[in-house]
């Protein structure tokens, strides 16, 4: 799992920018203004190896009573509460500030991990003012300046020291529980279908979109196994999402919940059509390599006959064309139709993404696929296949190493990829597959 590093502090110090230097892109909006970002902006961001997912948050001025600076302070609160690194950003050239402190006392009480940034120092004029900042407590300042790029290669050096290892033995822990994660948009039953997998009321049930604001963790058992079913706040189109609910901020933790996960359930309802936002969520597991299952729930609302299923499942995999490999099931957590059928699917699509081939047994398969059809060529050069490898699990990633990877057309390679779903058996569960050129030897 990447690991979270939110950026925070009071308005006007320079997040945004600093946030958009790190990612590489321009995503946040950054004007002179204070107040600017007022939702959870989150990239994909690296650091010499070290991936990471970056949040940008709005500025926390702890004293205002102002209903959009009391939600820009709730949602960078949980920025923290679920980040793994904190960057506390400040101004070097305005110096330390009573909201500085404010901010760093309410940064301590997280006991998490936090890197002192004193941004704006782009003269030698203002570095003496770092000094200053030394009186927080939070360890030595790193002195940057965002918007000139300077500095933020020692900054993100701090930044990826605190990240965790990654520990392949503890990943395939057998007392580890399955982290199981129940996303879609509001109002689709998610509740209701933990309710119903839980056999007790252990998340609110209501009618009205929105009522579970954060994600509520709930273990427990299934014929000796242990579980933790992740009930998360509906995901919304964000202009559907009005300035002054908490609702827009509780976004970050439902997608930080499929990041946790080990499966994920996709809710959708039957009644509806499948929405853009519906194909987003499933976009985002896709992306994320995450085994899943798409839960169609409602079904017992729906006017049936013999064909109504299959013409179901097809409308489906047309608008889910990128995720044809996720099964599909139809249940009504209200009656309990089929939710007893949830956990076989949950062992079968986790055991697949889980699952690690021998270098032996891929090697022959991929002998196999290169004499059934042969690869291409370009320009008279035709792509050669030495041997592959698997690098990694959950989802399995294959690398081939080849004599020139340009020549691999994404038609071969999806080729191949249906080949190894077949050959190994991995028919529900998102694969990568890659091409490197093959070393030259020395």
């Amino acid at each position: 799992m990447k690991p979270l590093v939110a950026i925070v502090g009071r308005p006007n110090v320079g997040k945004s920018t600093l946030f958009n230097k790190i990612s590489g892109k321009r995503i946040a909006i950054v004007e002179d203004t204070p107040g600017v970002t007022r939702d959870r902006i989150y990239t994909d961001a690296e650091w010499l190896s070290h991936e990471f997912i970056l949040i940008d948050t709005g500025g926390i001025e702890p004293e205002s009573d102002d209903i959009i600076a009391v939600q820009m302070r709730r949602q960078a609160q949980l920025a923290v509460e679920t980040a793994d690194v904190i960057i506390f950003v400040t101004d070097g050239r305005e110096g330390l500030t009573a909201a500085d402190e404010e901010v760093a006392q309410m940064l301590r009480r997280s006991k998490k991990p936090i890197v002192l940034a004193v941004n704006k120092i782009d003269a030698p004029k203002f570095e003496d003012n770092a000094y200053d900042f030394y009186s927080l407590g939070l360890g030595n300042p790193v002195t940057c300046s965002a918007s000139q790029r300077t500095g933020l290669g020692d900054l993100l050096d701090v930044v990826v020291s605190y990240f965790p290892e990654n520990n392949p033995e503890k990943n395939t822990d057998e007392d580890k529980p399955l982290n199981i994660a129940v996303v879609g948009k509001p109002n689709v039953g998610k509740s209701s279908l933990i309710n119903a997998i839980l056999g007790e009321q252990r998340s609110i049930v209501s009618n009205i979109p929105g009522t579970t604001r954060d994600a509520i963790d709930s273990p427990f058992e299934h014929e000796g196994k242990k579980y933790v079913l992740v009930d998360t706040a509906g995901l919304r189109r964000k202009r559907a999402i009005e300035d002054e609910s908490i609702e827009r901020y509780s976004v970050i933790r439902s997608l930080s919940a499929i990041r946790r996960a080990d499966v994920v359930l996709i809710v959708v309802d039957a009644g509806e059509e499948l929405s853009e936002q519906d194909v987003r969520i499933a976009g985002y597991a896709h992306e994320e390599g995450k085994a899943s299952l798409l839960i169609v729930n409602k079904w017992d609302i729906i006017e049936k006959d013999t064909n109504t299923m299959n013409e179901f499942k097809k409308k489906l995999q047309t608008d889910l064309s990128f995720m044809s490999y996720v099964p599909m099931l139809f249940i009504s957590a209200k009656t309990g139709q089929r939710v007893n059928k949830i956990f076989e699917l949950i062992e079968k699509v986790h055991e697949q993404n889980s699952r690690r081939i021998t270098t032996g047994t891929l090697n022959d398969v991929v002998a196999e696929a290169v004499t059934v059809t042969a690869p291409p060529s370009d320009k008279g050069r035709q792509l050669r296949i030495y041997y592959a490898t698997q690098v990694s699990v959950n989802p399995p990633t294959f690398v081939l190493f080849v004599n020139d990877s340009d020549i691999m057309h994404f038609s071969y390679k999806r080729y191949l990829e249906n080949y190894f779903r077949k050959s190994f058996g991995l028919d529900s569960t998102p694969i990568r597959l890659f091409s490197r050129n093959k070393p030259k030897d020395k």
